[in-house]
C-alpha cells in the first residue's frame, strides 16, 4: 500500500497559540496536506490556523465549548484524558500524534499504525510535579490534596496507554532519555523544525541583550531580569507577556525594557540586532535558541535540557550551570570577554542543520518506512 493511499489523521493536544509544538503540526500538514487535525480545543486566530493547518479540517472535542477555556484551560486538566479518548479514529489507517500531554492516549486498534512525535511526557504530571504544585499554590490544603490526586491518576493513565503507540519520535536526546525513563520505550530523535529562512543573519549588532519567552515561572525570566538589574550598565530587552509580567517589572531596573509579545518581522529584528540572546529555562529543545543562532546572534544559556544539544560552549555561545542570578552575571561577563570570537555568519550556517526542510525530510522518511513495514 502506497502512503498516498493510506487514510491518515493527526492528533495534537490543543492549539493555544503558535508555539513550538504547533510548528510541528504545521510541518506534518505540509508533508500530508488535507489530513484532518484533532485537538482538544482550538484558540488559534484565523491567520495562525491557516499557517498551521492550511486546508486541513480542525476537529475539536467537547472541551472547546466549556466556559473559560480561553483564559484558563488547565483547570479542565482532569477531563483531558477522557476527552482525547472520545475522538473516533476507527476509519483511519495511520494515526500521527503530536503529544506533550494527552494526544498519545487516543484509542487505536490493531489494524492501525500509531506514530507519536513526543515533545515530552506530561511535564507537570512527571518530572515537574512538585514545581507545578508549588507555583500554583497547590502544595498544601484541600485543593492541594485534590490536585495531587488528579496528577496521580493522570500518571497512571499516561503510563497505561503507552502501548497504544507503535513508534515514538523524540524532539531531542534529552526527551529520548525521558521517554525511556517514563515509558520504557525507545525513540528516534528528530529535532523540531526551525524557520531559519525567516531568521536571516545580521552581522551588525546593537548594544543590547535580548530574552524572549512567555512570561511563566519555569522560563526563569525573573532571574534574567534580576541579573541585569544588578548590571545597570547593560541593556536588556524582554519580549513576551504572561502571568509573571507584573511581578518581574516590579523588581526590574531602568535598564530593562519590556516590549510585550512580538511576532513576525518585529521579533526577527530584535533577534538580529541583539548582541546576545539569554535563555535560562530547562527546556525540552528551545526553538528560540536556534532562531537566535540563525540570526547570527550568540546565546547565553542554562546548561541543561535540549540546549546542551544546540549550544557549544565557547563556539555558539556561553553556558552557565546554575539557575541563579550570580551564574547569569558570570556568564554575561564571560561572554563579553569572548564576544569578538563569535562569528555571526558561522552561527547562522550552524543553525541550518535544524531547518524545517530537514525536519520534514526526516519525519517523512520515518513515517514512510514504518508504513511500508506495517502495511506491506
Amino acid at each position: 500500500m502506497k502512503i498516498t493511499d493510506i487514510k491518515k489523521a493527526v492528533v495534537h493536544d490543543w492549539f493555544a497559540g503558535y508555539a513550538g509544538s504547533e510548528r510541528v503540526v504545521e510541518s506534518i500538514t505540509n508533508i500530508f496536506p488535507d489530513v484532518p487535525v484533532h485537538v482538544l480545543f482550538n484558540l488559534l486566530t484565523e491567520k495562525e490556523q491557516n499557517i498551521v493547518t492550511k486546508n486541513s479540517k480542525v476537529i475539536t472535542s467537547f472541551i472547546q465549548k466549556l466556559p473559560g477555556i480561553k483564559n484558563n484551560h488547565r483547570k479542565y486538566l482532569p477531563l483531558f484524558p477522557y476527552a482525547v479518548e472520545q475522538f473516533d479514529l476507527s476509519n483511519y489507517d495511520l494515526i500521527l500524534t503530536s503529544s506533550h500531554a494527552v494526544a498519545k492516549g487516543v484509542l487505536t486498534n490493531s489494524n492501525q499504525l500509531h506514530i507519536c512525535y513526543c515533545h515530552t511526557p506530561i511535564r507537570y504530571a512527571w518530572d515537574l510535579t512538585h514545581q507545578y504544585l508549588k507555583e500554583s499554590n497547590l502544595n498544601r490544603g484541600l485543593f492541594g490534596l485534590f490536585a495531587k490526586i488528579i496528577l496521580h491518576y493522570i500518571r497512571i493513565w499516561d503510563a497505561s496507554n503507552v502501548n497504544r503507540v507503535d513508534y515514538f519520535m523524540a524532539n531531542s536526546n534529552y526527551i529520548k532519555k525521558r521517554i525511556k525513563k517514563v515509558y520504557g520505550k525507545d525513540s528516534e530523535v528528530i529535532y523540531p523544525p526551525v524557520d531559519t529562512e525567516k531568521f536571516k543573519c545580521e552581522t551588525q549588532k546593537d548594544n543590547y541583550y535580548l530574552t524572549a519567552s512567555r512570561l511563566v515561572p519555569y522560563k526563569r525570566i525573573d532571574l534574567i531580569a534580576q541579573a541585569f538589574t544588578n548590571m545597570p550598565d547593560k541593556k536588556l530587552i524582554i519580549v513576551g507577556d504572561g502571568p509573571e509580567e507584573k511581578k518581574i517589572k516590579t523588581h526590574s531596573g531602568k535598564n530593562i525594557e519590556f516590549v510585550g509579545y512580538q511576532h513576525g518581522e518585529a521579533l526577527v529584528k530584535y533577534m538580529q540586532k541583539a548582541k546576545a540572546f539569554i535563555f535560562a529555562a530547562d527546556e525540552d529543545f528551545g526553538i528560540m535558541v536556534v532562531e537566535a543562532l540563525s540570526c547570527g546572534t550568540p546565546v547565553i544559556a542554562f546548561n541543561k535540557g535540549g540546549v546542551m544539544e544546540t549550544i557549544k560552549n565557547g563556539e555558539s555561545g556561553v553556558l552557565f550551570n546554575e539557575q541563579s542570578v550570580d551564574s547569569i552575571i558570570d556568564a554575561v561577563k564571560t561572554f563579553e570577554q569572548k564576544e569578538n570570537n563569535f562569528d555571526s555568519i558561522s552561527l547562522s550556517n550552524y543553525a541550518k542543520q535544524f531547518d524545517r526542510k530537514m525536519f520534514e525530510e526526516k519525519y517523512n522518511k520515518f513515517v514512510t518506512d514504518k508504513c511500508e513495514e506495517f502495511f506491506n
